[in-house]
């Protein structure tokens, strides 16, 4: 909750189901294949 939800208390962000293990991609417009490829390469990586 380190940008989109950073204005919130913590009880506002567990209400929103922000929790501190949460993790929001911004992913764009390419192609979804593309997407799931490079997520679970990076993920490998881990």
């Amino acid at each position: 909750a380190s940008t989109t939800h950073q204005q919130l208390t913590p009880e506002e962000q567990t209400s929103a189901g922000v929790t501190p293990d949460f993790v929001r991609l911004s992913v764009g417009l390419e192609n979804i294949d593309d997407i799931l490829f490079d997520l679970e390469e990076a993920l490998k990586k881990v």
